[in-house]
């Protein structure tokens, strides 16, 4: 059981904030809170599912691992963001291994109960397929990306889609090109290589602490090329 109430931050999560005052306090009542340290591995991929992940603070990444070691990184979450929705829906195993980036505090909302809500509330039935939905789309464009776009493409594509204000993407401690790397389907040598051709090319000035697009039209111009 949970130490105080958090029905204020299941409020104004989309998931819940339609679901009656009564629903919530059942959820709060029922959920638990967890919390991991940098590194620590949350669930691992085919385990049985606990329930529906809503992060408090800090961040984690759901990641997918070939027998020889490979990642593709799926999902990063932090917070506020909600996720193991195709666990809780697919037959209650988990379908991806989710480990924590920095220290993380999450709130747990059981499967059963999900399930219970599902049948009883049409809202959030809706927003659990269009979510889901969005997760299949998603999906669909990471094939896209993998099948069609060279790892410099796809690498200015992640960039661009991170940009900040400024033209400006502050990189955590935890953004290596390592993770990167595992992020748009490749290994640290290769995106090492595009990361000195987009700056050898002036397109982007790289630090350990930040990335700034120099040239924006060149990086879009590099991210819509396919082979």
């Amino acid at each position: 059981m949970i130490d105080k109430d958090i029905s204020s931050l299941l409020s104004k999560i989309t998931y819940f904030e339609k679901l009656d005052p009564q629903y919530l306090r059942c959820i709060n009542d029922a959920a638990l809170r967890r919390t991991f340290e940098e590194g620590q591995q949350v669930f691992l991929e085919g385990d049985p599912c606990i329930g529906l992940y809503i992060v408090e603070s800090g961040w984690a990444r759901a990641v997918k691992r070939s027998s020889s070691g490979r990642e593709q990184a799926i999902r990063f979450v932090g917070p506020g963001d909600v996720f193991n929705e195709v666990g809780v829906m697919t037959g209650g195993m988990n379908v991806v291994t989710v480990e924590a980036l920095e220290p993380i505090s999450l709130i747990i909302v059981q499967r059963e109960m999900i399930l219970d809500l599902v049948d009883c509330c049409p809202s959030l039935a809706r927003v659990l397929i269009e979510n889901l939905a969005q997760r299949v789309h998603y999906a669909m464009n990471m094939v896209v990306g993998l099948s069609l776009h060279s790892v410099e493409s796809r690498l200015a594509r992640f960039i661009l889609a991170q940009v900040q204000e400024d033209q400006f993407i502050n990189r955590k401690k935890w953004t290596t090109q390592a993770f990167i790397a595992a992020q748009i389907g490749t290994v640290p040598v290769v995106i090492n290589r595009a990361f000195c051709a987009l700056v050898e090319d002036n397109l982007i000035e790289l630090t350990r602490n930040h990335i700034r697009i120099l040239d924006t039209p060149g990086l879009q111009e590099i991210a819509s090329v396919v082979e």
